[in-house]
């Protein structure tokens, strides 16, 4: 839902508001409100964090976020060339986490995911999401999936390419280089719906 303004508003203002519940994401001056998420969006996101974190965290080579807030991009006069959006999963390679001033994780992620991992809800808008993950890859991300639960379709975006789809249930998924010994499949993806 876009909130309805008078006016546009910078990045800057948008950053003083408080949270809302579902998150309110900031695009192209606007306030766009997430929908909250439904089981088979909940289902695949909470998989596919666990699946990361348990392959990837324990070596430090990535870790996934669930609903990280992430805001980057150019400044424009009206800082309408950044976003602040707040992706389904996030996957951060270990050097790239922002760490606070005792080590810890960060509060404030500035700088793009290396893969983002958005999932289409019922009546949400694929546009929006394309949108989303072709602004991480302009600024740094190596992959980014939208996966439609309802198609059972995953399509893969690389950095100026053309995006791939995948939608047989023994297709072999790409991944980043750095997760290269994730072996997921569409039907592995989707399998989880069924547990």
């Amino acid at each position: 839902m876009i909130q309805a303004l008078s006016r546009l508003i910078t990045l800057k203002e948008f950053l003083t508001l408080p949270e809302t519940k579902p998150a309110s994401e900031y695009i192209d001056g606007q306030i766009i409100q997430k929908p909250m998420p439904q089981g088979k969006h909940s289902t695949i996101q909470t998989e596919f964090s666990t699946t990361i974190n348990v392959a990837l965290k324990p070596q430090k080579i990535a870790r996934a976020f669930s609903e990280l807030r992430c805001t980057f991009g150019d400044i424009a006069p009206q800082g309408q060339a950044q976003r602040s959006t707040v992706l389904d999963v996030s996957v951060f390679t270990w050097q790239k986490i922002p760490r606070d001033q005792n080590g810890q994780v960060a509060n404030t992620f500035s700088t793009a995911p290396d893969w983002t991992i958005e999932i289409l809800s019922p009546h949400q808008s694929q546009t929006k999401f394309t949108k989303n993950i072709l602004h991480c890859l302009n600024h740094g991300t190596q992959m980014g999936w939208l996966i439609d639960p309802d198609e059972q379709t995953i399509f893969v975006y690389l950095p100026k390419q053309q995006p791939e789809v995948f939608d047989q249930s023994g297709q072999r998924l790409p991944v980043p280089a750095f997760a290269h010994e994730l072996n997921l499949t569409v039907g592995l993806i989707f399998g989880w719906l069924l547990e």
